[in-house]
């Protein structure tokens, strides 16, 4: 990861707001529809900018995290290793605890 974000705030879809300030932030310019990875390793949470919308990913390992930051194609690798069915995925936050820091 790149960066550490400073006092920015994102608006999470169907989450709210949470503030970025323990997270490292990576801008991906790879041509796809990922555009932006914000990961809090110490709380296993993933926020992740798909076109302009943000969403968030729970208990969500180290590893996966930096194989998907190392990915040749980062949605590919989002599709196929995090992203949810709808209603449950391995790092769902609806099926998964959202880190109580970050909870509204």
């Amino acid at each position: 990861m790149s960066q550490v974000a400073n006092a920015e705030t994102v608006q999470v879809k169907y989450h709210g707001a949470v503030s970025l300030d323990s997270f490292a932030c990576s801008e991906v310019n790879e041509g796809s529809d990922v555009t932006r990875i914000c990961y809090d390793k110490a709380e296993r949470y993933m926020v992740i900018r798909l076109k302009t919308v943000y969403y968030h990913y729970c208990e969500i390992d180290p590893a996966t995290v930096q194989g998907l930051l190392g990915a040749g194609s980062k949605r590919q690798f989002f599709a196929t290793r995090i992203k949810g069915n709808g209603t449950d995925g391995p790092f769902d936050c609806r099926t998964h605890p959202i880190p109580k820091k970050y909870r509204g």
